[in-house]
């Protein structure tokens, strides 16, 4: 993922505390290697990026085959567990070939979206009945070719998935998520390696999915790579419920005792958490994806993410069920979720969204040099028209504000990986027929 020696121009960049205008990015070997500011006019031979550039966006958790759930979950009323019954359904007729295809649309979607890098929290390993396929990773495979082929970042958080409840083994359909213990899940998932555009990282899937005497497996296999490591955390007051009554303590407490929490950590959705829950994972450093569309549509509730960050916790994003992908959406909703709750304004700046949404998600999924503009970082961009009918009328210097509250996913114009167009004039210069391939993925899994 590399790209020849160009100039981009922007017309408005976000520079991390204000929108400057007239900025002229040299770029090499996928990095930006100068930061020029006060060019009014495109320098001979530039690409141009009208609208305002910002870093590229990550998407800090994905599960891939959820876009084929899209519109079909909202038939009639029900739970996060008749949810879940759906989409195990659709999980039952994954093949390595059909995974291939769906994520290769979907993250085509999320580069039409501007996001340049994804957390994708993969559990589905085996095939249907828990064979492993002759390539035991043939499945994280498919997803690590689909993001190259649509041209954005990975993070594959491989996930382990042991058992279907606090003591109880996997139900038929988990039997493709199970490595059988984390021993086996280490080996397996030690197949897996970096490459340009890819990281190798871990997750729990919760911890009614790990029994508690192998969640220090996973903990060590990350930290030995020093690769993220994600878990599904305090989603559901009945995972709460069920934590208490086989061990004593909250899921929070649980990971902390058996040395899960940290700074390479994110737990997901944190939403159902006790006071001292939240001095756990702030004071530890460990992280906080807030996937606000997933958790509204699934009737989650509203996590305490503003206590979370005030206490130490890096926050990101994540579409999650990708019920929608946006990640203005995601951030503004994140804000305006904490309006509800509090019935009082402003807890975020725009700024420190956006931050969320670019810097501290790279960081999230072990990206350290991504999701900022300026000298030295990875050239990956975003950009949003000011143009249109939801972004027409405010002054230039507001960019930030009108990309967080007004802007959907619909305006992204340009989106730059690596040095390289992935995006441009809104249409995906890799997956010429974005709709169509969804389309098409989705409709073969159902036949």
């Amino acid at each position: 993922m590399t790209a020849t020696p160009r100039t981009y121009w922007l017309e408005h960049a976000w520079l991390g505390t204000h929108v400057e205008p007239g900025v002229a990015l040299d770029t090499t070997d996928g990095r930006i290697a100068a930061v020029r500011t006060g060019v009014p006019a495109p320098p001979p031979g530039a690409e141009i990026l009208r609208g305002l550039t910002l870093p590229g966006l990550a998407n800090a958790h994905s599960h891939a085959f959820h876009r084929a759930l899209r519109s079909t979950v909202q038939v009639g009323s029900g739970t996060f567990w008749t949810w879940r019954e759906v989409m195990y359904a659709t999980a039952e007729r994954l093949t390595p070939d059909s995974y291939h295809a769906l994520a290769r649309a979907v993250y085509a979607e999320m580069a039409l979206a501007g996001i340049t890098t994804v957390g994708e929290f993969h559990y589905v390993h085996h095939a249907p009945g828990g064979a492993p396929y002759a390539d035991p990773n043939a499945m994280g495979e498919a997803l690590l070719a689909a993001a190259a082929e649509a041209g954005i970042r990975i993070t594959l958080l491989d996930a382990a998935y042991l058992s279907s409840g606090f003591g109880r083994p996997p139900t038929a359909h988990q039997s493709r998520f199970s490595d059988g213990d984390a021993e086996a899940w280490a080996a397996r998932s030690s197949l897996l390696k970096d490459r340009d555009h890819a990281r190798i990282g871990a997750a729990v899937h919760s911890v009614r999915a790990v029994p508690a005497e192998q969640l220090s497996t996973v903990a060590r296999w990350a930290e030995e790579r020093r690769a993220p490591l994600h878990v599904h955390l305090s989603e559901q007051t009945a995972e709460n419920d069920a934590c208490r009554e086989a061990h004593g303590c909250t899921p929070a407490q649980l990971l902390a005792l058996h040395g899960v929490l940290g700074p390479r950590t994110t737990g997901v959705h944190n939403t159902h958490l006790t006071a001292e829950d939240v001095s756990l994972i702030g004071g530890s450093g460990t992280g906080t994806c807030m996937c606000p569309t997933t958790e509204r549509d699934l009737a989650d509730g509203i996590g305490p993410a503003a206590a979370l960050q005030n206490e130490g916790s890096p926050l990101s994003l994540g579409s999650d069920s990708h019920a929608v992908v946006d990640l203005f959406e995601e951030a503004r909703a994140m804000e305006l979720n904490e309006r509800l709750r509090t019935r009082t304004r402003g807890h975020w700046t725009a700024a420190a969204l956006l931050r969320a949404a670019t810097v501290d998600g790279h960081a999230a999924l072990g990206w350290d040099d991504t999701g900022v503009i300026e000298a030295g970082a990875r050239a990956d961009l975003t950009t949003v028209a000011l143009d249109s009918v939801r972004t027409a009328g405010p002054l230039p210097r507001l960019g930030a504000e009108t990309a967080v509250f007004a802007a959907t996913a619909a305006d992204v114009r340009h989106t730059v990986v690596a040095g390289r167009h992935v995006v441009r004039d809104g249409a995906h210069t890799l997956v010429p027929d974005v709709p169509g391939a969804l389309a098409q993925a989705i409709q073969d899994l159902r036949a």
